[in-house]
């Protein structure tokens, strides 16, 4: 079987089995969500994803390595995350 996951940079076997476990299949799932939010899908089905996993999602929908993504945009990364994360604590 062909998983589209696995082509795109940075993603591997496990990281592509949480996506999909996470409802997220394709590039197009990924893009339509954007990194923050596919990360979340799957910190939220209670994986024990590091914030790699977000600059490494980031960095595939950029087509580079998450390790050449500039400071300024993990930042921006974390910053959005922190934000989503304050807006659903109960």
């Amino acid at each position: 079987m062909h998983d589209e996951l696995l082509t795109l940079k940075n993603l591997g076997k496990t990281s592509a089995q949480w996506l999909h476990a996470s409802g997220i299949h394709t590039a197009d799932d990924l893009r339509r969500l954007g990194s923050v939010s596919a990360y979340q899908a799957v910190k939220s089905r209670g994986f024990n994803a590091s914030r790699v996993l977000l600059y490494a999602i980031e960095g595939a929908l950029r087509d580079t390595n998450w390790k050449e993504l500039p400071d300024t945009l993990k930042s921006e990364l974390n910053q959005h995350l922190n934000s989503c994360h304050r807006g659903n604590k109960s």
